[in-house]
């Protein structure tokens, strides 16, 4: 997480003593961010001219500015990538990157939101608009000088600098929920080229076509915002970001790992006068990645303004930034975590050319229901494709279950559709990959071997301090789970001695292995049913263990799972059990006896991601 142009910046940082102006003259730059929600580089004309959409407001800053060719949310989901932003820090070290949050978290211990900062230099800060972190709401107040509509830079102080966030929800997915083919679109459907993992069907080109349109309608809704700050003659002191704020709706962007979801279009114009503050020369492409965990550093760096230690980010635009040093930049991380209901941990490392992705729990397959998700039409009708058998082998993986690790070579497979793991002529670069992977994962350390109801119950009031003391039982974690990428055999007796440790997430972990390797772990079919049936076990162990019988046929787990369920009271942790027989029900066809739930004390309270599943699994009885 360290890099040398950061300590340089560090070193380097002035006085926190506001420099506004100098002889009516401003001396800090403004910076205007503008933000479309749910929309991936690949659907914009500047990334894809063969099928993206024509935007010209974004276009025409980019001629004044740079275009980052790799730039990476460090999630696919809003919520949890709006966090990393607003922290600069990697959401998983933190507790930040479940979305949505079902309980807040606070910053680190010493670390602000990044605009605090800015505002101890001097800027005005208004975002009216999006403010789904998933921190404490009392860490917003220091942040911001106003969040409500009201608000705007417009309301700043005579000669003031200021930061403006303004977002745009026209791209959102919610515009996807439409009812029927019942409109026409500039886009023409019959010119759309489906992606290779999607099924060529009307709806798709229809849902291809109205998403463009979109781009088209957003793009003249931010040429609005620019043309007022042209009128007032604010252009030749703004620097202008534009960025969408993670992948695009259409099935397998928003909610997955894969580019689609992570890799977004980002343009940041920069005028005349700040063009020292600019690796390279107005109308440039950049090719050096760049990831939302740098954003909060790079705005503190082009306004002069303290960049905190504490966070991870690395700045690409501004003092001690060039052009050769950013080109260097070729690594991006992802993190995939609960989205809504829907459970899953995924962690994916991108350098060059190639991505490696861990699929840490590979049986929760990517398309396993997810309520929002499925309002779209396209979501439906791939699924009943799936479900009639008249998918290819392409389109049909996100029905599937993966494979505990991937390999892509994006430049051959930009789709993500072929997978290299196996491929013996990679296997420098898979294992090159996996083992840059895990430390950063044993760095942070990455809070998700802990279950998420356990993360909160046990280190929620200071995750990160958690983290910190747990660092060593992380690294004993990661490695029980890792032995899913050895040989059975070879990894037999370490799994034998995780499910016999005296530790609940050690067993926890080893039954998790024993579902990922299957009918192979069938030594273990015996010790799983003692498990899954023994009170004295946690609940979440328990459901591993049922899970893992499930799965591979071994045994019926559906009375153990409702056993488990009756007893817990935690929404968080009945969620999570309700993920397993929500997979067990749509991969293995388990019907489970509802009824007998509705005492359950989870199921009684205020509606939560509870309801959800049992409103999706009794509309299947």
């Amino acid at each position: 997480m360290n890099h040398p142009v950061k300590s340089f910046l560090l070193a380097a940082a002035v006085s926190l003593a506001p420099a506004l102006t100098i002889h009516g003259e401003q001396t800090q730059p403004n910076i205007v961010w503008l933000v479309t929600e749910d929309n991936s580089a690949d659907w914009l004309r500047l990334y894809n001219p063969e099928q993206g959409a024509p935007m010209p407001t974004v276009e025409r800053l980019a001629a004044g500015g740079l275009v980052f060719n790799n730039a990476f949310s460090c999630a696919p989901v809003c919520s949890t990538a709006r966090s990393t932003i607003i922290s600069g820090c990697y959401g998983p070290r933190l507790g930040s990157h479940y979305h949505r949050k079902q309980q807040t978290v606070p910053m680190p211990e010493g670390l602000k939101m990044f605009p605090y900062y800015l505002r101890k230099a001097g800027y005005y800060t208004t975002n009216p608009g999006k403010m789904d972190y998933n921190f404490h709401k009392e860490e917003i107040a220091d942040a911001w000088d106003g969040t409500s509509r009201k608000f705007s830079y417009k309301n700043r102080a005579p000669g003031q600098p200021f930061f403006h966030v303004k977002n745009f929800a026209t791209t959102h997915e919610s515009r996807m929920h439409f009812k029927g083919i019942n409109d026409s679109t500039t886009t023409a459907p019959d010119s759309i080229e489906v992606f290779p993992y999607h099924p060529d069907t009307e709806t798709f080109r229809y849902s291809y076509a109205r998403y463009l349109d979109l781009h088209r309608k957003v793009d003249a809704e931010m040429g609005t915002l620019v043309a007022e700050l042209e009128a007032e003659g604010l252009m030749d002191d703004t620097i202008i970001f534009y960025y969408g704020d993670h992948g695009g709706v259409l099935p397998r962007g928003k909610g997955y790992i894969y580019e689609s979801g992570l890799q977004v279009p980002l343009v940041v114009y920069i005028p005349e006068k700040w063009q020292h503050l600019s690796p390279a020369p107005a109308g440039s492409r950049i090719d050096g990645f760049v990831e939302f965990v740098d954003l909060a550093a790079t705005v503190l760096n082009l306004a002069g303004a303290e960049i905190p230690a504490e966070i991870d980010g690395t700045p690409f635009l501004g003092k001690g930034v060039t052009l050769d040093e950013l080109n260097e930049r070729d690594e991006a991380f992802g993190y995939a975590d609960r989205f809504d209901e829907k459970y899953d941990f995924v962690r994916t490392l991108r350098k060059g050319r190639f991505k490696y992705m861990r699929n840490f729990q590979p049986f929760n397959f990517d398309g396993l229901q997810s309520n929002y998700r499925y309002k779209m039409l396209a979501y439906q009708e791939w699924r009943e494709l799936f479900k009639a058998g008249e998918l290819n082998a392409a389109q049909s993986q996100f029905f599937l279950p993966r494979s505990p690790e991937a390999l892509y070579d994006l430049e051959n497979d930009p789709h993500e559709v072929v997978n290299l793991a196996d491929d013996p002529a990679y296997t420098n670069t898979l294992l090159d990959l996996r083992r840059r992977l895990n430390e950063r994962l044993r760095s942070m350390p990455d809070l998700s071997f802990f279950p998420e109801p356990m993360l909160l119950s046990e280190g929620g009031e200071n995750p990160t301090a958690f983290g910190k003391a747990n660092k060593e039982r992380i690294d004993e974690l990661l490695r029980i789970a890792n032995l899913s990428l050895q040989p059975f055999p070879e990894a037999k007796s370490s799994i034998q001695a995780a499910l016999n440790s005296d530790d609940p997430m050690q067993r926890y972990w080893g039954l998790i292995t024993c579902s990922n390797f299957g009918e192979q772990a069938e030594p273990f079919y015996q010790q799983a049913e003692q498990i899954a049936t023994d009170s004295k076990q946690l609940p979440l162990v328990r459901t591993r263990a049922a899970e893992f019988l499930g799965l591979t046929g071994a045994a019926d787990p559906r009375s153990a799972l409702t056993e488990i369920l009756l007893e817990v009271s935690n929404p968080i942790e009945a969620n999570l059990i309700l993920n397993s027989v929500t997979l067990l029900r749509d991969s293995k066809g388990l019907e489970f006896d509802l009824s007998q739930l509705k005492s359950a004390e989870w199921a009684t309270g205020k509606r939560n991601y509870t309801h959800w599943r049992i409103g999706y699994l009794k509309g299947l009885e």
